[in-house]
């Protein structure tokens, strides 16, 4: 994909702010809606065991996932163009740790103590990928391997992103008043993204998001204003104002509320915590590596430029492990690289690492802005439904590219690509007590087992035939031959074939 703006490149300072407002819309909802998933589970333990447990910050986590951010680049050396926000896959370790009617303490003590648990993992495994390097990881995940899956992190989440749209409740998408308005907001919204993305000029092509999530807001606080009207329908009202009555002005960090606290547990008791802390987060951990993996090979085939081997995995693996001990001490969130930042990359045509760290500056700064970070908050889920069609429809796409040389009339690659897709759109996932392992994860794992096993008998004899390595760019292409045939197949930046 073309990019307007490199990754070494510098926006204009207006367009910059423009460019970092856009990247945190495309990663703002995920981000707080962590914390707030997670305030569902500490309400159940309050009202079980009658407890005070203060809720998480949905604004400290948005603190958090910008000083993880700022880690990472440090890491990167700046050359990754990634945002970090709240993990997904750590929510059933969050929930554990306030579950069983801990104190308030004890239970920030978890959170805390598991994203370090997390983080070290991380660098565990960077410290083995420097020592063993990363060729490994070109045998086991090639482009066969790791496009299907880069695709499956979009289509894994393009049913939230339809559910969001719709306003899709428990018996799915109902035609009722409330349901059509939602749609029609979400079309609205990206019809006016796709619609400047695709015939907008100069900086308009490149703020999309941002036109098309305020096209979309403004038509629902038009319907959410003629809700007021005297025995007008509720179903109207599609924005919930009444946030701004009971904004948080300030940040309430992990940290503070670990602190802060006292410790309600008998002594004996801390540490078979700790270690249920950490069979909650360690194993997740090993997941979620495998979802770091496909987002680098996807954002350098955007690029154009191998992240895993400048910077290097050892170093994206460390900024994000890092990063998300420093995020959680602060938002409570384990963090990790998100796909929607890498959407918004492509989408925009913006690989600017300056909008990143402008973005991550702008996301600590928000989090103090009580009436910013509230309207942020009010955004209809059917407008960024809306958006994330098109944020998660790229993702999914990326990662089809990256197939585009592969021979799928091969059984051995049509094999491997349709266990992926197949596993991964199907939702398979395996939970172990508290442990999820991902449909991503699961699609990854199995296509690595298949490819490993319809390459048993291939006996490889490979030979570099050109290495280009210009800036931005470099492909290695290999001669392949077995007993039986001879093919020619290229692996280079993130199995991004051209």
């Amino acid at each position: 994909m073309k990019m307007i703006y490199g990754v070494n490149d510098r926006p204009k300072p207006l367009r910059l702010v423009l460019f970092a407002l856009q990247q945190l819309l495309a990663i703002l909802a995920a981000t707080i809606a962590v914390p707030a998933v997670v305030n569902g589970a500490i309400a159940n333990a309050v009202a079980t065991y009658g407890i005070e447990i203060p809720p998480m910050s949905q604004s400290a986590a948005l603190f958090g996932a910008g000083v993880g951010t700022i880690v990472y680049l440090l890491f990167t050396k700046f050359k990754s163009p990634v945002f970090l926000g709240s993990s997904f896959a750590f929510l059933g370790s969050m929930m554990a740790a306030f579950a069983g009617g801990v104190s308030a303490a004890l239970g920030y003590m978890g959170i805390l103590l598991g994203a370090v648990f997390a983080g070290l993992v991380y660098v565990v495994i960077a410290v083995v990928v420097h020592f063993v390097g990363v060729k490994w990881i070109d045998k086991i995940m090639p482009a066969v391997v790791i496009g299907p899956t880069v695709a499956i992190i979009g289509l894994s989440l393009a049913g939230n992103a339809v559910s969001d749209a719709v306003n899709a409740g428990v018996n799915g998408f109902n035609m009722d008043l409330n349901g059509i308005l939602c749609l029609f907001c979400a079309l609205v919204t990206l019809g006016t993204t796709i619609a400047c993305s695709v015939y907008g000029k100069k900086l308009l092509k490149m703020i999309p998001f941002i036109l098309g999530i305020l096209a979309g807001y403004v038509v629902a606080a038009i319907f959410t204003a003629f809700s007021y009207i005297p025995n007008a329908p509720e179903a109207l009202r599609l924005i919930d104002f009444t946030k701004f009555a009971s904004m948080q002005w300030y940040p309430d960090f992990s940290f503070i509320q670990l602190f802060g606290g006292e410790y309600s547990m008998q002594e004996g008791t801390v540490a078979a915590y700790i270690g249920t802390i950490a069979v909650a987060y360690i194993p997740v951990a090993f997941v979620v590596f495998a979802e770091h993996l496909a987002d680098h090979k996807n954002i350098s085939s955007i690029i154009e430029t191998d992240l895993l081997k400048d910077p290097g995995l050892t170093r994206t693996l460390l900024g994000d492990g890092v990063g998300s001990i420093a995020g959680a001490f602060f938002g409570g969130c384990p963090n990790t690289t998100y796909g929607e930042s890498v959407g918004c990359v492509a989408i925009s045509g913006n690989a600017s690492v300056v909008t990143i760290f402008a973005t991550a500056i702008l996301a600590i700064l928000a989090s103090f802005v009580a009436p910013f970070v509230t309207f942020l908050a009010t955004i209809p889920s059917c407008v960024m439904g809306g958006v994330c069609i098109a944020l998660y429809g790229f993702i999914a796409v990326s990662g089809l590219k990256m197939i585009q040389s592969v021979d799928l009339n091969e059984n051995r690659n049509l094999f491997v690509v349709s266990v992926i897709l197949i596993a991964g759109v199907g939702g398979m996932t395996l939970t172990f007590g508290q442990i999820t392992v991902t449909e991503v994860a699961c699609a990854l794992i199995l296509g690595i087992l298949t490819n490993l096993l319809v390459n048993i008998k291939r006996k490889d004899k490979t030979e570099p035939l050109e290495t280009q390595t210009a800036e931005g760019a470099g492909e290695e292409v290999e001669e392949v031959e077995d007993a039986d045939e001879s093919e020619a197949f290229y692996r280079g930046n993130g199995g991004n074939d051209r």
